[in-house]
C-alpha cells in the first residue's frame, strides 16, 4: 500500500511551511510534479537515504519557487532585467565543456551562475543582500559534502565546488521540466511522459530564473555584460534555446561518444547507488545513449533548419591542447575583445583547477552494456558529420 510520503499535496505543504508563503504564481508545477512523485515511488526503488533525499528535494524546489514569487512581487522591477545574447556552451558530456565555461566564466564581464544559485536560485525573504546573510551557501556546502561521504569517487569523474560555476540545469528542474531528476533515479514513466511534452513552460521559467539571478548579481556590485551557460541537457531543446533567448549564441563542442558515454553512465550510475540499492549500470547505460543519441540528432536537425551562423564548433582534443586559444576564438564569435585583465583571470583560474590534481577517471564500455559497434551504429549521423573525416 502506498503511504502518504511523496504524496503531492503532502509535499506542497511542507513547502509552504517552511516560510510561512503560499503563492506560487500559477499551478503549472502541479502535473509534472504529480508524475515525478508517482515515478520516484512506485519504479525508482530508492532505499531509505533516496527516498529522504529526494523528497526533501521537491520540497525544496517548491519552497524556492514560492520564494521566487515573493521576490517577483517584492521587486517587480526583476522583471525587467535583460538577459543580452547569453552564450551557451553544449556537447555531449566528458567533452570539455566544464573546463571551457569555469575558465570563461572566470572573466569578471561574465555572468556565470554558481552551484549553490542554481541548487537554490533564490534566498530566504530576509535575506539582507549580503554573502555572509545568504543561508543558501551553507545548505550548499553541506549538501555537496554529503555526496562526496556517500560517493568520494564523484569528485573523480567532475569537480564540484558549491561556490564555482556549473551546469544550470538545475534551474530547469525548478519547474521540473528538465532531465536531472533521471540523474539520480530510475524513474521510467516520468522519464516517457517528460520526453512527450513542450518543454517551452520550462525553458520560460528558466529565463525568469536567470532575470532574478542576474538582478541578485547586480545588487551585489557585479556588472556583466552577458551570461555565460553551459549544459548538456540543452542539446535536446535547441529549438526552445532560440525561442527564448533569439539572440543566443551556441558553441558544441565535440568528441567521440565512444569515450563520452561510458564516462557520463559512470557518474550517473555512481549517483544511483546512493540512491537504491538495486541500481543496475546497464540500464543507465540503455537509457542515457539512447536520450544523447536523440538529443544529438536534434541539435543537428535544428542547425540545419537555422543556419551554421548561430554555432560555433570546437574539439576535446583542441580545448585541451589550447585552451586559450579556443576560447580567443569563442570570444571572436561573441564579438567580444579577450582582454588581458580576461587572459590572466582565466590563466589564474587554470593553474588552480589543473586536471591532473584530481584522481583519475576510470570506466570500461563493457561495464555498462555498450558495445564499440553498438555506439556507433547509435550515433552514427553525429560521427559521421562530426568525427569522421573530422572537418577542417
Amino acid at each position: 500500500m502506498t503511504d502518504r510520503f511523496f504524496d503531492l499535496d503532502a509535499v506542497v505543504a511542507d513547502a509552504r511551511s517552511v516560510d510561512g508563503l503560499d503563492d506560487f504564481g500559477d499551478d503549472g508545477y502541479r502535473e509534472p510534479l504529480h508524475r515525478l512523485l508517482h515515478s520516484l515511488d512506485q519504479e525508482a526503488q530508492l532505499n531509505q537515504v533516496g527516498r529522504s533525499v529526494l523528497r526533501q528535494r521537491m520540497v525544496d524546489i517548491l519552497a524556492t519557487r514560492l520564494r521566487v514569487q515573493y521576490f517577483l512581487q517584492r521587486f517587480p522591477e526583476i522583471h525587467d532585467e535583460e538577459i543580452v545574447a547569453p552564450l551557451f556552451i553544449v556537447g555531449l558530456p566528458r567533452t570539455g565543456t566544464t573546463m571551457l565555461h569555469r575558465t570563461i566564466a572566470a572573466d569578471h564581464r561574465m555572468y556565470a551562475p554558481l552551484w549553490y544559485e542554481v541548487r537554490y536560485p533564490s534566498p530566504a525573504p530576509d535575506w539582507d543582500f549580503t554573502c555572509a546573510g545568504d543561508a543558501r551557501i551553507a545548505l550548499a556546502r553541506a549538501e555537496m559534502a554529503a555526496m562526496l561521504e556517500a560517493n568520494p569517487d564523484l569528485l573523480a569523474i567532475h569537480p564540484m565546488d558549491a561556490m564555482g560555476p556549473d551546469e544550470d540545469i538545475m534551474l530547469l528542474e525548478q519547474s521540473f521540466y528538465s532531465f536531472n531528476t533521471q540523474a539520480f533515479a530510475n524513474i521510467p514513466s516520468y522519464d516517457a511522459w517528460l520526453e512527450a511534452q513542450d518543454h517551452t513552460p520550462g525553458y520560460e521559467y528558466f529565463r525568469r530564473l536567470l532575470q532574478f539571478l542576474q538582478w541578485q548579481k547586480r545588487r551585489s556590485g557585479q556588472q556583466g555584460q552577458r551570461w555565460a551557460l553551459k549544459a548538456p541537457h540543452h542539446l535536446h531543446f535547441m529549438d526552445l534555446v532560440f525561442k527564448v533567448f533569439p539572440d543566443a549564441k551556441v558553441v558544441q563542442s565535440h568528441r567521440d561518444p565512444l569515450e563520452t558515454l561510458p564516462s557520463l553512465t559512470s557518474l550517473i550510475a555512481g549517483v544511483w547507488t546512493i540512491y537504491s540499492d538495486t541500481a543496475d549500470p546497464h540500464e543507465v547505460g540503455r537509457q542515457w545513449a539512447r536520450k544523447f543519441a536523440r538529443g544529438m540528432q536534434h541539435t543537428m536537425d535544428v542547425r540545419e533548419r537555422m543556419g551554421e551562423d548561430r554555432f560555433l564548433d570546437l574539439w576535446f582534443a583542441d580545448t585541451v591542447s589550447d585552451p586559450l586559444g579556443e576560447i580567443r576564438r569563442v570570444y571572436e564569435f561573441l564579438g567580444m575583445e579577450l582582454t588581458g585583465e580576461a587572459r590572466s583571470e582565466m590563466a589564474r583560474w587554470q593553474a588552480f583547477n589543473r586536471r591532473e590534481l584530481r584522481p583519475p577517471h576510470a570506466y570500461t564500455l563493457e561495464e555498462y552494456g555498450f558495445t564499440e559497434a553498438g555506439l556507433k551504429a547509435q550515433f552514427r549521423p553525429y560521427r559521421e558529420r562530426f568525427m569522421a573525416p573530422r572537418p577542417g
